[in-house]
């Protein structure tokens, strides 16, 4: 038996049902991972910088963002990035780094076996 959903945010509570349910049916621990860390309590979940993704990911790399993606920072890789939501700043970053802003619906889909998608929490 799945943990029971404790959001009020009904978006957030379809994304969480989608990962797990993408979890269980490809067989992707990278999906209930992502799952895990979208329960988490707010105060426990911390926002991510374009500069960060500067810093952690290699070029060309599909990356996961478990939360909310901010603006602080340089951004010169073009990278895949799903986020549950995006700064306006923060997407056009990425986009003008030749990039894409996805949601992670849109990661899910096209990766679902979770193969090449590294998440950073």
């Amino acid at each position: 038996m799945s943990d029971p959903i404790r959001k009020e945010n009904p978006e957030l509570t379809r994304i969480i049902v989608e990962l797990r349910k993408a979890a269980k049916v490809h067989k992707a621990p990278i999906w209930r991972a992502a799952a895990d860390r979208l329960t988490r309590p707010r105060h426990q979940v911390f926002p991510l910088n374009v500069g960060h993704l500067e810093r952690l990911a290699e070029a060309q790399e599909t990356v996961l963002v478990p939360g909310k993606l901010l603006a602080e920072g340089r951004l010169t890789k073009a990278l895949t990035v799903g986020a549950v939501s995006y700064s306006a700043e923060a997407r056009l970053k990425v986009h003008a780094a030749g990039g894409s802003a996805m949601s992670i619906s849109e990661v899910v889909r096209s990766h679902p076996d979770g193969k090449g998608v590294r998440l950073l929490a």
